[in-house]
């Protein structure tokens, strides 16, 4: 069965300690190995998204975060149990379905703020229509850039203010290889 190593497992073993990664690497090659050793005290995780998430045992407190399929198993995640839990509950795997890329895609929840109306007699002036500036991409266009196909709706009608463009709109850009093609922004006063 391959063995794979991602990219996402490689960056979170580098924020570990150095015992910390000695043990996440012993942890690794075992399971590598033989992942029926009963010191690695693997499990499937539980009430996650993607069912093929499993958690390994590297040490008291770190935990190896893997996807296992019949075919193959990918170390995806290393960090302390909570974090490494929590990680792995927000993530599933699918293949992207232009490019056959394998992706780990965040699970994005929306909290929404119950609005409650309130009765105004005045009229209050219009606001100005937000500029959309990934409204003109088609969803190939967007899918040939590898973003997930669930995303496509947010992506296209976020606006300047939007957190898909600003801070983690950065991270989207960087993780999909998104050619930015947002206007510069002056820095807000």
């Amino acid at each position: 069965m391959p063995f794979l190593l991602s990219e996402t497992f490689q960056t979170s073993l580098l924020k570990l300690n150095g015992e910390e990664q000695k043990a996440a690497k012993l942890a690794a090659f075992e399971l590598q190995i033989n992942a029926a050793n009963p010191g690695l005290q693997c499990h499937r995780l539980d009430n996650i998204k993607d069912k093929n998430f499993w958690s390994a045992r590297a040490s008291r407190d770190i935990r190896l975060i893997f996807h296992r399929v019949e075919s193959s198993a990918m170390l995806c995640y290393v960090d302390h149990h909570d974090s490494a839990y929590d990680w792995a509950s927000r993530r599933k795997i699918e293949t992207h379905p232009v490019t056959g890329a394998a992706q780990i895609v965040e699970i994005r929840e929306t909290v929404r703020e119950i609005q409650i109306p309130l009765h105004v007699p005045a009229e209050s002036p219009a606001t100005p229509e937000p500029k959309r500036p990934l409204s003109n991409l088609t969803e190939a266009d967007l899918l040939s850039y590898g973003v997930p196909a669930e995303w496509i709706p947010d992506v296209r009608t976020a606006d300047d203010d939007s957190p898909l463009l600003d801070g983690p709109g950065i991270h989207l850009a960087a993780r999909l290889r998104l050619p930015l093609l947002l206007p510069m922004r002056s820095p807000k006063s």
